[in-house]
């Protein structure tokens, strides 16, 4: 796949930056005397990655070449991208990381300036993690979601697919547990290698004939807003507008807000 001539220029530019911008010492090359450029040369980059020197040249130049996902993998390792700055190039380059830094399982502790952001709501919110798990919420999500949130499952999809509460709390439940579920499909390609996903699903797809039949159907979605409406054992039928934020320092969690419906 051939890239446009301006994501051709940014990949260039990006890459010459970095390139630039290491020492010969930290890429575990030795140091020379009378460099006339700052960090590696183009010749180094390339003998670090095992291309030829005219071909990283005419990348760095935004010429209309093809990009191999891996040759870009190994030009991040030699210039020490970080997981952000890999994510980046691979962005540029439109290409899918062969191997994208391993994720850890979700931190058991919830980071604090969420719990911070929850806490000033006056509208109903809690925060997901990326095993669908709450994490935390504010009093009014305490009391809408009662019904998920005292049942002792920490994780919205068990609760929505297990629990015959979510059925009766949830209106329109087959198609608001369809969509949920597509948008779960949506995140799993975020993190391909999580066992904690894999085994999340194997699990329902055992336990739960509903969520195997809609997981075959192969559905993918964002995680959308719009109505929701819940029928709530004390406070009857409510209606309100789902808004799905996903914090950019921490991409892995989601901050859920529920609006009055109009």
């Amino acid at each position: 796949m051939l890239l446009p001539a301006d994501q051709r220029r940014l990949l260039g530019a990006f890459l010459r930056r970095h390139r630039e911008a290491l020492a010969p010492a930290a890429a575990g090359l030795p140091a020379t005397p009378r460099r006339r450029t700052p960090g590696l040369r183009r010749e180094e980059v390339a003998q670090l990655c095992g291309i030829s020197t005219t071909w990283y040249s005419w990348v760095e130049q935004g010429r209309d070449i093809a990009l191999s996902a891996g040759a870009l993998a190994r030009l991040a390792e030699a210039l020490r991208l970080s997981a952000a700055e890999r994510a980046y190039l691979f962005e540029l380059a439109r290409r899918r990381d062969p191997a994208p830094p391993a994720a850890g399982p979700p931190p058991d502790a919830a980071p604090p300036e969420l719990l911070e952001a929850l806490r000033i709501m006056a509208a109903p919110c809690y925060l997901l993690d990326r095993h669908w798990r709450a994490r935390g919420c504010n009093d009014g999500a305490a009391r809408l979601f009662a019904p998920w949130l005292d049942s002792g499952e920490p994780c919205l999809l068990r609760w929505v697919f297990l629990d015959p509460a979510a059925r009766a709390f949830i209106c329109d439940w087959p198609d608001r547990a369809r969509r949920l579920l597509a948008e779960f499909r949506a995140d799993t390609a975020h993190h391909p290698d999580d066992p904690g996903l894999r085994q999340l699903v194997e699990d329902l797809r055992r336990a739960s004939p509903a969520f195997a039949g809609f997981w075959n159907d192969h559905a993918v979605l964002a995680r959308e807003g719009g109505a929701r409406s819940f029928n709530h054992p004390q406070d009857g039928v409510l209606r309100y507008e789902q808004v799905t934020f996903i914090p950019a320092a921490l991409p892995d969690h989601k901050l859920v807000v529920l609006l009055p419906g109009r």
